[in-house]
Parts: structure tokens; sequence; C-alpha cells
């Protein structure tokens, strides 16, 4: 954020020919930066130690009255080295000794100390009065703000034209960048980088910390401003939309921003959060009509898809294709659209989503094998995938993956295949079907509870034994007819004819299921 206007510093005071100062210090024994530091403020004082009436950043003014020797004592209220090492300590910029009010010239300790301490010491000639140091100093503070109030309102004025471009956000993003001198970055709704000036930006670690850093604020869903360094450079974050309802965030790496910088980032987060809100509406028109398309391939009318796809998103993934079935907390729903939306736009052809009757559709080629596991990973999503379909058979693998994602875990998606290896009984993994067993085997739990029995035991090893009587007693090791006596009352409990082998199997589901 450059200004031509001069700063107030000690040697734009020094540079005022009109006030003849005189630095006494020589400049390379002076810090780095001793005469460029900022001044806020110039202050006179003779007392002996004026530091509890000083603020910080201040360059002071004194006559030397305190170096002054008091006639009854022979001595002086403050030594040089003590005077100046309380001032280093305060914070104070510089010294100006005004000579020819006092004594003429500055004291050979005064400069020793100054010398010492690094502290910048001048001379004010007689006729300068202080207080024409205060009022310059003023002025140049008063210029500086006058220059960055103008740099504020010509810096909104080229980032409101920016923003009426075709191409708003970007040129909205490399305005701000130009303005603030700093890279500038916009971060969707899913914490994906979506535009950044200047484009090589920060290192790889920096980006990898910045991207994470943008990541954990989105996903806290509240709106956020916040600072902090990623290799020593300055970066300030703050969210784009509503809380709960977050569309992005613009991070700022490497500027120093003060009020006016702030007012400036400020106008752009409104224009880019209005923005993006106007987008919510042709969002949910998008969502509906890609919901209509879902709706159609169930219903076998891929050719309409396909026409309209193409027109809209480009052509469908190429068959055979695979379909996965998702659950996303309505939390992250927003940023797992705008997620898909920025994949479907980056590889045409590659993706297509929409809204299902039974959670978000994901259709990809049967040879990609990280799109589906990336978006389970990045939003917890419930995930089942079917196995590869062509779309006459689309509805089929809907199917699939409805019923895979029964057993899916948040962030890792489950696939139909591995359901069909396990084979049918497989399926009885759910909670409705152990709530189910449950009521089945109650009356034999009861029993057993009740009167010490094992008629569940007896039963599992009598249906796994193939309703054998002997080959029971062995395994359970009793004899045959308390085996026999043990399935006649299980059948009484359970009200059913296990002679039949409907009935048998209706039981063996049971045992599995709670298995």
């Amino acid at each position: 954020m450059p200004t031509t206007e001069t700063q107030p510093t000690l040697r734009a005071l020094l540079a005022r020919t009109e006030l003849a100062l005189r630095l006494a210090s020589r400049e390379g024994d002076l810090p780095g930066d001793a005469l460029d530091a900022p001044l806020r403020w110039v202050h006179s004082s003779d007392l002996a130690d004026p530091t509890p009436f000083l603020a910080d950043d201040l360059l002071l003014l004194t006559t030397g009255t305190q170096f002054a020797l008091d006639a009854r004592t022979g001595t002086a209220p403050t030594t040089a080295e003590a005077y100046v090492a309380r001032l280093r300590a305060r914070g104070v910029r510089g010294l100006g000794f005004g000579t020819e009010v006092v004594r003429d010239g500055i004291p050979p300790t005064l400069e020793r100390a100054c010398r010492a301490a690094g502290m910048p010491l001048f001379e004010v000639p007689y006729r300068t009065p202080f207080i024409a140091l205060a009022r310059a100093n003023a002025e140049a503070i008063a210029a500086q703000a006058y220059a960055r109030r103008t740099w504020a309102l010509s810096a909104q004025r080229a980032i409101s034209l920016a923003a009426l471009r075709p191409d708003g956000l970007a040129a909205t993003v490399a305005e701000l960048a130009k303005q603030l001198g700093a890279w500038v970055g916009l971060y969707d709704a899913a914490g994906v980088l979506t535009q950044s000036h200047p484009h090589e930006g920060p290192g790889a670690a920096a980006r990898a910390a910045l991207d994470a850093e943008a990541g954990a604020v989105l996903r806290r869903g509240s709106r956020a401003a916040s600072q902090f360094e990623i290799d020593g450079a300055r970066v300030t974050m703050q969210t784009l939309g509503r809380g709960g309802h977050l569309r992005g965030l613009i991070a700022i790496a490497g500027a120093e921003l003060d009020l006016e910088g702030r007012s400036v980032v400020t106008s752009v987060i409104a224009m880019a959060g209005l923005a993006l809100e106007q987008n919510v509406g042709l969002g949910r028109a998008r969502s509906a009509l890609r919901a209509g398309l879902v709706h159609a391939l169930l219903e076998g009318d891929a050719g309409l898809a396909r026409r309209v796809s193409r027109e809209l998103w480009g052509p469908l993934p190429a068959a055979p294709v695979i379909v996965a079935v998702a659950t996303v907390t309505p939390a992250r729903l927003d940023a797992a659209v705008d997620w898909l939306e920025l994949r479907a736009a980056e590889a045409r052809g590659a993706l297509f989503h929409g809204r299902g009757p039974e959670g978000v559709v994901l259709v990809v080629p049967a040879a990609d094998s990280a799109t589906i596991p990336a978006f389970a990973a990045l939003f917890d999503a419930a995930c089942g995938v079917s196995e590869p379909v062509d779309y006459t058979g689309f509805a089929t693998g809907h199917v699939q993956a409805v019923a895979a994602r029964r057993r899916a875990a948040a962030g890792i998606p489950a696939r139909f295949a591995d359901d069909a290896a396990r084979g049918l009984l497989g399926a009885l993994d759910s909670p409705a079907a152990r709530a189910l067993a449950e009521a089945r085997l109650a009356p034999l739990r009861e029993h057993d509870d009740a009167h010490a029995t094992a008629l569940v035991d007896t039963v599992r090893t009598w249906l796994e034994s193939d309703a054998r009587i002997d080959q029971t007693a062995q395994a359970l090791g009793i004899h045959r007819h308390t085996v026999r006596a043990r399935v006649a009352q299980a059948q009484r409990l359970l009200g059913v004819d296990l002679g039949s082998f409907p009935a048998r199997a209706e039981l063996w589901a049971a045992l599995v299921a709670l298995r």
C-alpha cells in the first residue's frame, strides 16, 4: 500500500530546511530504522525523568536544564547515561537538544550516552522553536492520513470498476492484490482455491498451511475474521456469506492492513459476498435441473439427460459408469454441491451429479477410483457405490448404491461388490434387521434367562448341523433326547413348525443378524 506523501519520521524532520536541524549522531552508529521509524508525536520536557508522561514512538526535545549542576550540592539532577537509558527503555525514538538556551552546543557526555544506546541525537538551534517541530510532525501525520484516505477511495473505485467486468470475481481479486501489493486468494465454500493473484503466490509449504487453515475455518461454518503468520508473512482471512451458509473466504498474505486498508478489504468482502449470494438463485435452478436429469436416468430416458447435459455442462461420463449415492449433513450440503460443481467444470464429461430420491447422486467413469473417495472423505459423507453399469442399467446401479450405503461409515465409501461377495445374509447387518431379529428371538432368550436353559444355543447348533439330532447332541455334549426336547420347546415358544424349511430359514436369518 504505497504512498507518495512524506512519512512522519525523524529523517523527514531533518530534511525540512526551514527547521535548520543538525544530526549530531553518526548515522552509521544508529540502528537501521532509527531515522525512518514513524513518529506519533513530538514533546518537550526538561524533567530529569519525563518517562511517566511520555508515549511510545515519540520524539523528545530538551534544553538540558536537567544536566545543569546545582549550586548548593554541586551535582546534577541526573546523569546523561541514566537519562538516555530511561528514554530508550520507554520507547523514545530520538532526542533533540535545544542549544543556546541553557548552554552552547550539546554536552559531550550526552553525545556519548546517546551513541552507546543507539539513540538518535540532533541539535535544535535557538532560532527554531520547539513548537515548530511539533507542528511539522503533526502536518506530516495529517498529510499521511489524507493520502491514505485518498488512496482508499481510489482503490475502492478501481475495485468497483473491476467488479463490473465479465470476470468480476477474478478481476476484483487481481485489483485488490494490486492495490495492497500483496497476494490475495479466493476460496470457495469447499475450501478450494478458485482465484488468486499474483499467480506465483506463497511457497508450497505456506500454500499447504493456508489451504488447511481455510478448510478448517469453512468447516466450522460460522462467520470469522482472523490474522496469523505463515513463514513470517502476515495472513488475514475473512469469510464470505452468512453464518451456517458460508460461500467461501478471502485470504490476504503479505499486507499489514491499517484502518484504510481494512476499509478497502471490507468493501471487497461485501462485493464478493453479494456476488456469491446472487449466484445462489442460479445455483438452485441448476440443482433443480440436475435433479430432473437424475430422475430421467432412473426412468430410463438417458437420451434426454445426454442432450440437456451436453448443452449445459458437457457430455455425461462415458459408459460403463459407477453410480454413487451419498448422504451429506445439511450444514455441509452447500459446500459439497459447490465442490462437485467445480470438479464437473474442471473436467467436463468426467463427473455428473444431482439430487436423487435417496440423496446426492454421483456418476463417474468406471475407471475413476479417486473422485468418490475424495468426496466422501472431504465432507464426511456416507456413500454407497454401485458396480459398473451402462445407462440402460442406471436404475439398477442406483439401487445397488443405496443398498451399499446402508453399511457405509462417514467418510469411507461402501461398495456393492463387497455386499455381493458376502451373499444375501450379509445384508442382515443393519439396525432394522437386528431389531427384527431381537423381537423374533425374544421368547427363547426370556425363557433361557428365567429357567437357566440353553434354547438359543441349542437351536443355533441344531440348524448349523442341518437339523440332525444326533450330530447336534454330539456337538453340545448332551443326550439326543435333550436336544429333541429343547427343539420342541423352542417350537412352542416361537409358535412355528421348525419341521418346515421356511421356518428354519427365518430362524437362521435372525440368528445371523445378531452375531
